[in-house]
């Protein structure tokens, strides 16, 4: 597993380099990389689609062979099953959390320019614009609370 990782390092300093460079160009570089993101998230909800429904694969050519690769094929898919239900909860925590984050992320980001902008006008409008900037942080926590209610019934 830690191979793996390593072997990945160089492909993700190239994406970060990459992305840098991309994001350089203004608009048109973010629309490139919103356009890479979404390409990027259709193809892994096809894979996980298509690694979800995909069976068992038997290369036994006998007829004994072929019955015994039936039974441990079905003892692998009784216990993918079983495991099932924890892989959805698991990949639900994680899609809450990542989803009510980067939602966040965006909402601080324009509630917070906005209360910067209106305190430099007014300083006492202070305590009102970190108020709505906190609303834009509680999404994050709701979204936590949610993947800890999921990792909780996996």
């Amino acid at each position: 597993m830690t191979s793996m990782w390593l072997a990945g390092l160089p492909l993700i300093g190239g994406a970060a380099i990459l992305v840098r460079l991309v994001a350089r160009r203004g608009k048109s570089g973010v629309r490139i990389m919103a356009g890479t993101g979404i390409v990027l998230a259709v193809a892994a909800v096809v894979l996980l689609v298509v690694a979800v429904h995909a069976g068992p694969a038997a290369a036994a050519t006998g007829s004994a062979a072929a019955a015994g690769a039936k039974a441990a094929a079905g003892a692998k898919l009784a216990a993918a099953t079983s495991s099932g239900s924890n892989t959805a909860a698991l990949l639900g925590a994680g899609i809450a959390v990542a989803g009510s984050t980067i939602g966040a992320g965006i909402a601080v980001a324009y509630a917070g320019a906005a209360a910067l902008a209106a305190m430099s006008e007014r300083p006492e409008v202070f305590g009102r614009a970190m108020v709505i900037v906190g609303l834009a942080e509680g999404i994050a926590i709701y979204g936590l609370i949610i993947g800890i209610l999921l990792i909780g019934k996996a």
